[in-house]
Order: C-alpha cells, then sequence, then structure tokens
C-alpha cells in the first residue's frame, strides 16, 4: 500500500512539475546599445522610471558584460549560449549558420520543448532572416509593423522627417529587392550618406508608435493576448532599436533633459600605457552626414556636438524606458506577471566620449558592461547583485528558471541560485574580447579588475597557446582608478593579481575554444 502511495505522490509530482514548467512564459527583452546608466545601477543622468520600477521588481545584475561588444557577435552568443571563438562570428558580416549550420539558439530550444515562439525588433542580428528555424511563428520585421495613423514606414527604418520622408518616398523605387535585406538596407543607408540626410540625431515631435520601437509595443501587446487564449506556454523576444544611431525619439523625450546641464566625459584621452589598438576611430558614428563637419582638427567631436549626442542618446533610453513601461504595465494588468519569467538586458554598452571614444567596439568597461535584469514569478528575491556574469549566462538561467533542463554544451552558467537568493555569485569573473585586424584582445573582468591579453596571429585556426604571440597587455584596477586612466600592468604591488588573471583567462579561451 505504501508503494502504490509513493508512486502516485511521484506521478502527482511530476505531473504537477511538468505542468509549472509548461505554464512558465518568457518575454525577453533586448535593449540595442544600453549602457547601465540608469539610476538603479547607481547613475543619475538618465530619466528611466519604469527600469527603475522593474529593477525593484527583479534581481539586477549590476556587472554583467557580453562577450564582444558589436551587435552580431554579442547577440549570436547570448542566444545560443557560446562565446565568439565557438560561433565565430566576430564581425557584422559573417552569419552564424554559415559558421555552425547546426548550432542551436534559445527560441529554438524552447520551440522544441513546445514553447510558441516569436521574435520582432532587433534580436538575432548576425543570422538570416533572424534565423527563421527558431521561431514557431514568423518573425515580425519592422515592415510588418503597424505604425501611427498618418505616418508613413520610418525612412530606411529610421527616419520620420518629412524633409527625408520625402526624398525616400521619392529613392525607394530605384532598389528593389526586400527592404529588410542587408543589401537593399545599406545600398539605400549608402544612398542617403551621399545625398546628405542621414543625421546623428532626430527631434521632432510624433507619437510613439512614429518609430519601430513604439509600434513594437503594440504588436507585443497583441501577440502576448493572442498567446494567453492557447494552451501552450510562450517565448517572445523583443528587441527594442534604440538608443542605438541614429537617436530619433519623440521630441517629449528630448524635453525631459536641458542640454546646458549635460556634462561631458570627464576623461576624453588614451590610458596611460596603453597600446593604441585598443582604440578606434569611431566610424560608426562617422558614417553620419552631420559628423565630419563637428569634428576639430585632431579628430575629435567638439564639445557642442558632444551635448547634442548625449543628450539624444538620452532622450532615446527614456523613449524605450516608456515602451517597457507599457509592457510591464500589461504583464500585470493580464495577470501574465504571475506566469511570465521576463530577463531585460542590453546587447552591450556604448563610449559617450570617454577615452575620446564613441560607439562601443572595444574591450573598456563602457563597451563591454551592460545591463541585465530578471524578474522570476517564482522568487520575491530582490537585490541588486555585483558579482560578476556574463550575457551567455542568460540562455542556462532561462531554461531553469522555465523548468528546462539546459543543453549540456552551453558555456554559461545559470544565475538562478543568486536570483533565488540561495547564493551571492556563480563564477569569479566575465569574459569579453575584440578583434583588430589579426589581433584579439580577450578581456577578464573580475569584481575590481579587468586584465586585456592581445593576442597576435590566425586566432580563427588556434590549436594552442603560445606565448610569443602575446603583443600587449593591460590592467586596469577600477577601485583606484575606475575610469582607466593608467594601464596598471607594469605595476609591481598588481603582479600576484595579475598572474591569477593571467591563468584565469588562458584557461577559460583555450579550453571553450577546444570544445
Amino acid at each position: 500500500m505504501k508503494r502504490i502511495t509513493a508512486g502516485w505522490i511521484g506521478l502527482w509530482l511530476l505531473c504537477h512539475f511538468g505542468a509549472m514548467a509548461q505554464d512558465k512564459n518568457v518575454l525577453f527583452i533586448i535593449i540595442d546599445d544600453l549602457k547601465p546608466l540608469i539610476h538603479s545601477y547607481g547613475e543619475s543622468q538618465m530619466i528611466t522610471p519604469n527600469l527603475d520600477a522593474f529593477t525593484a521588481e527583479s534581481v539586477a545584475f549590476t556587472n554583467a558584460h557580453c562577450q564582444q561588444a558589436v551587435c552580431a557577435p554579442s547577440r549570436v552568443s547570448f542566444m545560443t549560449g557560446m562565446r565568439p571563438d565557438y560561433t565565430r562570428v566576430w564581425d557584422l558580416k559573417t552569419n552564424m549558420r554559415d559558421m555552425n549550420p547546426d548550432i542551436l539558439t534559445m527560441p529554438q530550444y524552447f520551440k522544441q520543448n513546445g514553447y510558441e515562439t516569436i521574435g520582432m525588433g532587433k534580436v538575432l542580428h548576425g543570422a538570416k532572416k533572424n534565423d527563421p528555424r527558431s521561431w514557431s511563428l514568423p518573425f515580425v520585421e519592422d515592415i510588418d509593423l503597424d505604425y501611427a495613423e498618418g505616418y508613413e514606414i520610418p525612412a530606411n527604418f529610421k527616419y520620420q522627417s518629412p524633409e527625408i520622408q520625402k526624398v525616400y518616398q521619392e529613392m525607394k523605387n530605384d532598389f528593389p529587392g526586400d527592404p529588410t535585406s542587408d543589401k537593399v538596407w545599406l545600398a539605400v543607408n549608402q544612398a542617403f550618406k551621399k545625398r546628405g540626410i542621414n543625421p546623428s540625431t532626430e527631434c521632432i515631435d510624433v507619437p510613439d508608435d512614429a518609430y519601430a520601437d513604439g509600434a513594437l509595443v503594440t504588436k507585443s501587446i497583441a501577440t502576448m493576448e493572442m498567446f494567453q487564449k492557447g494552451k501552450k506556454p510562450f517565448f517572445i523576444a523583443v528587441g527594442f532599436h534604440k538608443p542605438h544611431l541614429p537617436f530619433v525619439a519623440p521630441k517629449k523625450y528630448w524635453d525631459l533633459y536641458d542640454r546646458d546641464q549635460i556634462q561631458l566625459a570627464s576623461f576624453q584621452a588614451h590610458a596611460e600605457g596603453s597600446p593604441a589598438f585598443a582604440y578606434h576611430t569611431f566610424g560608426e558614428l562617422k558614417n553620419y552626414s552631420d559628423i565630419k563637419k563637428s569634428l576639430d582638427e585632431n579628430g575629435a567631436v567638439i564639445p557642442d556636438k558632444q551635448r547634442e549626442l548625449i543628450h539624444g542618446y538620452y532622450a532615446s533610453v527614456s523613449y524605450v524606458d516608456a515602451q517597457v513601461g507599457l509592457l510591464m504595465e500589461y504583464l500585470k494588468s493580464s495577470g501574465l506577471d504571475k506566469t511570465t519569467t521576463v530577463v531585460l538586458i542590453g546587447d552591450h554598452g556604448w563610449h559617450l566620449g570617454d577615452h575620446g571614444l564613441w560607439n562601443k567596439h572595444s574591450n573598456f568597461e563602457q563597451a563591454t558592461r551592460t545591463p541585465l535584469m530578471v524578474k522570476s514569478p517564482d522568487y520575491t528575491f530582490f537585490k541588486e547583485n555585483d558579482s560578476p556574469v556574463e550575457l551567455v549566462d542568460v540562455f542556462p538561467t532561462i531554461c531553469e528558471l522555465s523548468g528546462l533542463q539546459a543543453p549540456n554544451h552551453l558555456q554559461g552558467q545559470s544565475l538562478v541560485p543568486i536570483v533565488s537568493g540561495e547564493k551571492t555569485a556563480v563564477k569569479s569573473f566575465a569574459i569579453s574580447q575584440y578583434p583588430r585586424g589579426e589581433r584579439m584582445g580577450y578581456a577578464i573582468r573580475n569584481d575590481r579588475y579587468r586584465y586585456v591579453e592581445w593576442y597576435e596571429g590566425d586566432f580563427d585556426n588556434r590549436t594552442s597557446y603560445d606565448e610569443t604571440k602575446v603583443v600587449a597587455r593591460e590592467l586596469y584596477d577600477y577601485q583606484e582608478d575606475p575610469l582607466e586612466t593608467k594601464n596598471w600592468v607594469n605595476e609591481a604591488s598588481k603582479q600576484a593579481v595579475l598572474a591569477t588573471m593571467q591563468t584565469e583567462l588562458r584557461t577559460t579561451i583555450w579550453e571553450s575554444n577546444e570544445q
């Protein structure tokens, strides 16, 4: 009798917890180029009430780092749970499945486990057409969205200025083919640049859904309403475009800030003793038609233009903040907040003049560090956590929060022990990297230091570690030097720290590369 009872209890537990797992929806929010200047991360520059409120109901990881500070490599990495040296996507040109035809993505895995999966906005940049095999429903491109009444789709998916729209409507038929394809989009973008109509900022009085990010919210809510009527749990990835360049946002978000009060980066030089190739000349920003005339004789952005750009970045973040607020409001009003795990990340950080840099594309703190927030209906442990974590940890974390066994091959580690309050850390460092020509810079960041090792040679076909290929080293101490003004690698007092970080970095990179 006892054996029968135990058997029934075991069956009940299996069914009960299996049902619980199947009821766990996922809303995965990705914000392009978002750096942690929000209040909940100890900063006060930007007005982000909704992100602040979300942080108060989640575990916010304040020392989270991307694996490579540029869109496609970062997104392919966290969407597959694998580092760039495994995915072999180190740039914006390489497509994920050209290098790894059978690589497994997070939404693909959830789809295989009975979820309805759909993505919209900017999600799997680095995969052709946002990787159709990852989604049970067709991916929603910007061209598929419903924009504000009386407004066309933003010109080349960017601008709503009447002047730019007029030119775009006249010329768009000159570029046949799918307007969402890289080929057509880049061709139109080049034509815009030649005509001088691709400014780095746009401030006009339009509704939120005149731009894609506002229209994305409408589509996201409609999709969740549809899924709520079905029997399957859902996985929705919503990729907001802003604050990526160009900095376009409705005027009301620009009006939140006084440009005269905006502070410029206090340290705009190269770090003492750092290698020149650790930096770049912000070519992404220079692609915009109003930048060349805003450079001084040394190639630096003049102060007035710096303030305009920072103003535009802040306005764009406040715009996206409002959209996040609408999503959270819907989850609560619909009751989906009780069954939906919400994970919010930036794909990497962004330089706003520090070190004289703009954009991302580096191994410095302002490029690799990004927000990561996790809100689970199963836990009420809300806290800011400053242990080092990585975006590659997102895949296994969402799996565990959803009741799924994570794939064994993933290179990240679940953060659920921190989300539940069981632990304060699951790892002691995060790894990032960035290529410069035939050099690859690998960075390891712990709770205080960042060590970067620049390795020269064919990093695409490495077989073993070779000390002679190391051409430069950097060490930064964020306790004594938070602005990275000095490379401490040759300081006698740092040699013990340096030795430990060298071993940790080399072990992690070379072992993961051999998988």
